[in-house]
């Protein structure tokens, strides 16, 4: 089975409490506090893997979670971290968040393309601190530790594009898979009817002078496919990462008896309306059953347009470097005329692009980096939202993850979370929205009432948060 594009729910795994403790000790009736860090959850990995070929194994599993950080002990002995959760996906794999109420797809959080490369999707939570992180020189004994932080989760998308250097387009039956069976050892189904290939094919093509890329027979393309037709979005979003598009037409218009240059105009706008990008990507077009009597005509008329598109595209001057190659490959997929000619141009031109793209591949993205920074500035952002005259929530993942991270059976542990809400702007937001001494303020499933000046901040003036 081939499976491109899975949902899954992922979660980091939660942070293990810290530990408040007293040294107990022979003659030291006094002993400080000792209480020891929680450790941190595990996260979330997807990690691209060249021993991965498809996203086989999220078709029926589809919930995930990272081991969680142990607890804190007494005399300073730390939690250990919990075990990371590394998710193996074919090379070529994009990971996208996703939102399972509205079936949308939101921000690209990573694009694996090469073997190895990973992002964390979800870290898991920071293991709470134990009392010995809250001495002041005003409070020696600190009865209350954190306890650990809840980790993160949601849902993402999984979505493999294949990784080829050149990809076979055309309409359904115009010889695709036949020329990929006869330049690689691929060895795909091939009928004479449409839409005989319903999934991509792979194969690697060698060049006369032992030049290897690897080309992807893509299932036939019809009118409308920018818009879904003949599942044209799960095809064409397979071509979106090949360096170079070979169009081939079929001549003879098939047994439709479509016409061939009809057929060429249909898929350059069906390329051009499903993006862009792709209209104006490298071309080689191909004329393929050159061996059927009476093509000759219609084969040099394609050959004009092809030419004329490419001068077209090279801004009308003749001369000038063009996208789309101005010659017209003639070939017979099943005769084998041709083939050979074509096939060290593909090579010749992929060999071309690759050495272009050498710079910006060197130069790829560090996803862990630029992803942990855009999530950090999203958890830290909050909301206060009047509900009614006197009552107010409060939203945001870190502001919410604080009120779960505290011991409610703790008073020293929840007037350290007024602090820490005064240290971060909650406070003052509450008084901008017009909070009153007494209102009531939600966040997650806890109620406080409101009061403008707070005794913590005296209290906990000294304490690094």
């Amino acid at each position: 089975m081939f499976i491109d594009k899975v949902n899954i729910h992922v979660k980091g795994g939660d942070g293990g409490a810290g530990c408040m403790s007293f040294r107990r000790e022979a003659h030291v009736p006094k002993g400080g506090p000792d209480g020891g860090d929680g450790g941190h959850g595990g996260d979330v990995i997807v990690r691209a893997d060249a021993g991965v070929s498809s996203l086989i194994d999220y078709r029926f599993k589809h919930h995930f979670k990272a081991q969680r950080g142990t607890h804190g002990k007494g005399s300073r002995m730390h939690g250990a971290r919990g075990q990371d959760l590394v998710l193996k996906v074919p090379v070529g794999t994009v990971v996208r968040e996703y939102d399972e109420e509205t079936k949308e797809v939101g921000e690209t959080i990573a694009d694996l393309t090469h073997d190895g490369e990973q992002v964390i999707v979800m870290p898991g939570g920071v293991g709470g601190r134990g009392n010995i992180h809250f001495v002041t020189s005003t409070r020696r004994a600190p009865a209350f530790a954190e306890l650990g932080e809840p980790a993160a989760e949601g849902w993402i998308q999984l979505e493999m594009k294949l990784m080829a250097d050149a990809a076979l387009v055309g309409m359904p039956s115009a010889g695709k898979s036949s020329l990929i069976a006869k330049i690689s050892a691929a060895r795909p189904k091939i009928a004479d009817y449409p839409f005989t290939t319903l999934i991509p094919n792979l194969g690697v093509a060698l060049t006369s002078d032992d030049y290897s890329f690897v080309v992807a027979d893509v299932p036939g393309l019809i009118e409308g496919a920018h818009e879904g037709r003949g599942l044209g979005h799960e095809f064409l979003r397979h071509i979106e990462r090949t360096a170079l598009i070979v169009h081939i037409v079929d001549l003879t218009g098939d047994w439709e008896g479509r016409d061939p240059l009809n057929d060429y105009e249909v898929i350059n706008r069906e390329l051009e309306l499903y993006a862009d990008e792709l209209g104006k990507r490298p071309r080689i077009v191909v004329a393929n059953k050159i061996d059927v009597p009476g093509t000759e005509s219609v084969c040099e008329k394609l050959a004009e347009r092809v030419r004329a598109d490419s001068i077209a595209a090279a801004g009308g001057d003749e001369f000038a470097e063009s996208p789309i190659d101005p010659k017209l490959y003639r070939i017979s997929a099943l005769t084998g005329a041709g083939v050979d000619g074509l096939k060290n141009a593909i090579g010749s031109k992929v060999r071309e692009l690759r050495e272009a793209a050498r710079d910006a591949e060197a130069q790829s993205s560090q996803y862990d980096y630029v992803w942990e920074h855009k999530r950090a500035t999203r958890d830290a952002k909050f909301e206060v939202v009047r509900l009614s005259e006197h009552v107010f929530r409060v939203v945001g993942p870190r502001v919410e993850r604080m009120v779960v991270q505290t011991d409610w059976d703790n008073e020293e542990a929840i007037s350290f979370l007024q602090h820490r809400f005064k240290r971060i702007g909650v406070d003052k937001a509450l008084d901008e929205a017009g909070a009153c001494d007494g209102d009531e303020i939600r966040i997650v499933g806890y109620a406080f009432e409101y009061e403008s000046t707070r005794m913590a901040e005296d209290l906990f003036s000294e304490l690094e948060d």
